[in-house]
């Protein structure tokens, strides 16, 4: 698969707090038709940086995490001619000593969701699937991730090395007892939109590596309520240090993966042609 002469090197899919973007970033908003739904991208510029970004949740944040066309999301990045990406998670400490505005470079996951879509190539769209297993050994991509520890040590950027993450369906805040359960487990975090994403990523042939951001402790575990207000105001504090973060790795990547991703995974994915600029 070769990359669209047009399209950047590296997609980004921002979570919550990284639909506003700081006003020094050049944005060009796009439209990609694919064959699960339109998705909303943002080519952006910071410098001699470019990103296309996703919106996970649509660029007014209007979908719940359970409503998130991951399909789409997946297929907008493949069609750009784009093999790797970068996503930010906006996520809840299971352990007392992750505290909130902690980051950390995710290297594994717990699935603990039950009604989302479990397969990039399992859907209506896309006919009879194929048989294929992903291989998921090594979720996250090891490239990908030791760019982002190498920025956050030239920066400055404190940056736990390692993290696992439970996601779970959403909306609602996990319980007291669900937030010791995960912690038992080896849980480090928790969120509700890691899940299907990775999985997608790497059955579409897709290096793919994620920063969490610790909004709040999880429940039992802090004496204030859960409030997703709290948690926008946490990651509009960190989105900065963020973008510059995965900025800063995009610019150390190798021109060329070389990691073991794309040999993990499910078909190999195509490119088609540049996604349409809103309003096209």
């Amino acid at each position: 698969m070769k990359l669209s002469q047009d399209a950047p090197a590296v997609a980004l899919i921002g979570g919550t707090g990284l639909e506003r973007l700081p006003p020094e970033w050049q944005v060009d908003r796009l439209t990609v038709r694919t064959p699960y739904g339109d998705a909303a991208v943002l080519d952006v510029r910071l410098g001699d940086t470019r990103l296309r970004l996703v919106p996970r949740h649509g660029e007014a944040h209007h979908l719940l995490p359970h409503r998130v066309n991951y399909h789409a999301n997946i297929a907008a990045i493949v069609q750009s001619g784009i093999r790797r990406v970068y996503a930010t998670n906006a996520v809840g400490s299971l352990r007392p000593d992750i505290a909130p505005g902690t980051l950390l470079a995710l290297d594994d996951f717990i699935d603990m969701t039950r009604a989302r879509p479990i397969s990039f190539l399992d859907h209506p769209a896309s006919g009879e699937p194929p048989v294929r297993h992903a291989d998921l050994s090594t979720p996250y991509c090891p490239e990908m991730r030791q760019a982002l520890l190498g920025a956050a040590e030239r920066a400055g950027i404190a940056l736990r090395h390692a993290g696992t993450y439970v996601c779970v369906d959403g909306p609602r805040y996990e319980s007291p007892a669900e937030v010791r359960m995960f912690g038992s487990w080896g849980g480090d975090v928790v969120g509700m939109t890691g899940i299907p994403e990775v999985v997608f990523a790497r059955e579409a042939g897709l290096c793919y590596s994620a920063v969490a951001i610790v909004t709040n402790l999880g429940a039992g575990l802090g004496s204030s309520p859960l409030l997703h207000g709290a948690v926008e105001q946490q990651m509009a504090g960190a989105a900065r240090r963020v973008l510059e973060l995965i900025a800063a790795a995009t610019r150390i990547l190798p021109a060329e993966p070389q990691c073991p991703c794309a040999k993990s995974a499910g078909p190999p994915a195509q490119s088609t042609p540049e996604p349409r600029r809103s309003g096209d």
